[in-house]
């Protein structure tokens, strides 16, 4: 059994998260006391945990607490990628960014968002069914009205889009006239991953100066240059995250290419498996986020032995 883990990133959260594994799991416990300890709040206050401008560092410490389970029930896995924020997820659980340094930072990149989502507000949305030189023509054009730019790469066929209101019309009348029948509006205030945050990144940038990271005990693979993170490299391109697209689904295929055939997707909802899902390898497929999720996987055999 070869693991590859996906660390989830934002935009499936949801009330109440964790609570259950910090009943019953003391690994998870300890992990939350641990980052109260860290942020200097109770992080086992479900009203805490939840409040939105905790959401990041939130679904961080979610993640390693999940993922230090499963490393001791299951071991390390060969590699790992994760959607955006969910990179810090994988950096951490890989050692290159200790969970003491790395949620204050966490929490910070979300200020810086928020910052920056405030002074230049944008509008994303999701494109179904779409390849890739479609969206970047609809982007091409849309911008003739305003900035518009291609976000994520999901899947070969799923690209989110983010910029202006409109600009982000334009495109998406240019994508309905040719064909592509499902743009589908998401609810943000902000444009991850265009150049409306560079102001983000620019305050990431700084903020980098005096944080250590080390190399990873097994390749993250990152959303933005589709190579693993390295001591060298690790800092440029988190700050270049912020503010280019992500390669969610090249990720995937080099996780594949290690040979991975459990895919485990941790932290808040399935998106990531469903991604996975349009890709057709034969590795199993699953999400920790909750108990029941957890113990379907002590339940495999193929995979507790």
């Amino acid at each position: 059994m070869k693991l590859g883990y996906l660390f989830s990133g934002q935009g499936k959260q949801f009330a109440g998260m964790g609570h259950d594994l910090y009943q019953q799991e003391p690994i998870y416990r300890q992990t939350i006391e641990e980052a109260s300890q860290i942020l200097g709040q109770d992080m086992s206050d479900s009203n805490i945990f939840d409040d939105p401008a905790n959401t990041q560092v939130s679904i961080v410490t979610l993640s390693t607490g999940i993922y230090r389970i499963l490393e001791h029930d299951l071991g390390k896995p060969v590699g790992g990628t994760g959607l955006s924020l969910g990179e810090y997820s994988g950096i951490i659980a890989a050692n290159g960014l200790s969970f003491e340094d790395g949620l204050p930072l966490v929490r910070d990149r979300n200020h810086y968002m928020d910052l920056a989502g405030q002074h230049h507000p944008g509008k994303m949305a999701a494109v179904l069914k779409a390849t890739k030189n479609v969206v970047d023509e609809a982007c091409k054009v849309g911008s003739k009205q305003g900035p518009v730019y291609a976000a994520n790469y999901n899947t070969d066929t799923q690209t989110v889009v983010g910029g202006s209101e409109a600009g982000l019309k334009a495109a998406t009348e240019y994508l309905h006239e040719h064909g592509i029948k499902r743009v589908v509006p998401l609810k943000m205030t902000v444009a991850s991953h265009t150049p409306f945050m560079q102001e983000a990144s620019d305050l990431l940038k700084e903020r980098l100066e005096n944080v250590s990271f080390q190399e990873t005990d097994f390749p993250i693979f990152s959303n933005t240059i589709v190579k693993p993170f390295t001591r060298l490299n690790v800092k440029r391109t988190l700050v270049a995250q912020l503010v280019n697209p992500t390669h969610f689904n090249q990720c995937l295929k080099e996780l594949l290419n290690l040979n991975a055939d459990v895919l485990i997707e941790i932290g808040p909802g399935d998106t990531l498996m469903k991604f996975a899902k349009t890709i057709l390898c034969n590795a199993d497929k699953f999400h920790v986020d909750s108990v029941e999720t957890l113990n379907q996987v002590r339940s495999n055999k193929k995979l507790v032995k």
